[in-house]
C-alpha cells in the first residue's frame, strides 16, 4: 500500500527518534567491553557483525552496480568507519552524554548551512543551546572532560556530518538496504588491522561475543537502516535538527547503564534541545500542508 504524502515526514520523525533511541544504549553496552577488547577492537567487532548481520539479510547485489552505485557506498562506508572509531575511543574518555551533545555539533551545522527557513533557524538555535549547556556542565559538573576525549569526538562530528550526506546519497541511487549493507562491509574492512586481535579474544568467550552482536544490533543494524528509510523522507536539515533527541536518550542510557550522574543542568539542556526536535517536528507537518508539489526542498546535489 502506497503511502500518502502526508504520513512520509511522521513516519521518518518516528524512525529517527528510534535510531536515536537505540544508538545510545548500544554505545552504553559497548562502554562496558572497553576494558577487553579496547575502543578500537569493539568498533570493529560491531561494524564486522553489523555487516555480516545485514548481508545475509538483505543479500546485496553489487557486481550490478554502476560506478556512481559503488563511490556512493565506499564513501559511505569511510564515514562510517570513521566516525565509529573516533567516537568510541571518545567515550572511553569522557562521559556518553556530553560525548553525544559535542558530536552532535556536526548535524547542528549540517542544518544550519541547509536550513531555509527563519522558523528552521530558531529551532537550530535552540538545540545549540542545549548542546552547549551539556557541554558546559560537563566541564563544570564533577566529571571534567579529558583533552583528547573531546578532540576525538570533535572528529566523530566532521565525520558525522559526511555520514548523514552519504547516507542521503545512499538512499537515492541504491534501492532497498543493499548500499546500508556493501557500506558496512567497506567499513568492516578498513577496521580490520585492528579488529584481528578483538576477533580473536571474542571468539574463545561467549557471553563477549553476544555483548558485541548486541552492540552491533543496537548501534548499527536497527539506527542506519532507520536513518536510511527516514533520509527518503525527509530533507537532511530536518533530519539534522531532529537528531538532538540523541544527546537526551544518550543522557539516559549513560545513566541507566553505566550510572553517570545526571545533574540539574544537564536536564535543562535535554529539555531544549527535546524542545527543537518537537518544534521541528509540527514545522515539517504544517510545511507539508501548504507544499502540494511534493517535496519541503529540492536536495542539494551531491557529487557522484
Amino acid at each position: 500500500m502506497q503511502q500518502s504524502a502526508s504520513s512520509r515526514p511522521l513516519i521518518g520523525v518516528a524512525l529517527v527518534i528510534g535510531s536515536c533511541l537505540s544508538l545510545p544504549f548500544g554505545a552504553a553496552i559497548a562502554a562496558q567491553l572497553f576494558p577487553v577488547l579496547g575502543p578500537w577492537g569493539v568498533t570493529s567487532m560491531r561494524v564486522a557483525i553489523a555487516a555480516l548481520l545485514l548481508v545475509v539479510i538483505v543479500r546485496p547485489r553489487p557486481r550490478r552496480w554502476t560506478r556512481s552505485q559503488w563511490t556512493a557506498a565506499a564513501l559511505f562506508g569511510l564515514s562510517l568507519a570513521a566516525m565509529n572509531a573516533s567516537f568510541y575511543a571518545a567515550i572511553d574518555r569522557i562521559p556518553l552524554g556530553p560525548a553525544v551533545a559535542i558530536e552532535f555539533l556536526g548535524p547542528l551545522v549540517l542544518a544550519a548551512i541547509l536550513t531555509r527557513r527563519l522558523a528552521d533557524a530558531a529551532w537550530v538555535a535552540v538545540a545549540v543551546i542545549g548542546v552547549a549547556l551539556l557541554a558546559v556542565d560537563g566541564l563544570i559538573g564533577s566529571e571534567p572532560l579529558d583533552p583528547l576525549g573531546v578532540l576525538f569526538v570533535l572528529v566523530a562530528a566532521g565525520f558525522w556530518i559526511m555520514y548523514i550526506r552519504m547516507s542521503a546519497r545512499v538512499g537515492a541511487v541504491i534501492p532497498g538496504s543493499g548500499g546500508l549493507a556493501m557500506g558496512l562491509v567497506v567499513a568492516a574492512v578498513l577496521l580490520l588491522p585492528v579488529g584481528v586481535p578483538a576477533a580473536i579474544t571474542v571468539a574463545g568467550d561467549l557471553n563477549l561475543l553476544l555483548l558485541a552482536a548486541l552492540t552491533a544490533v543496537l548501534s548499527s543494524v536497527i539506527p542506519y537502516s532507520f536513518e536510511l528509510a527516514a533520509l527518503r523522507r525527509l530533507p537532511q536539515r530536518v533530519f539534522g535538527v531532529l537528531l538532538s533527541l540523541e544527546p537526551a536518550f544518550a543522557t539516559l542510557a549513560g545513566w541507566l547503564v553505566l550510572g553517570q550522574s545526571a545533574t540539574p543542568l544537564r536536564m535543562l539542556a535535554v529539555a531544549l534541545v527535546v524542545l527543537a526536535s518537537l518544534g521541528t517536528t509540527l514545522g515539517v507537518r504544517r510545511q507539508r500542508r501548504r507544499d502540494e508539489e511534493g517535496p519541503f526542498t529540492a536536495p542539494i546535489p551531491l557529487p557522484d
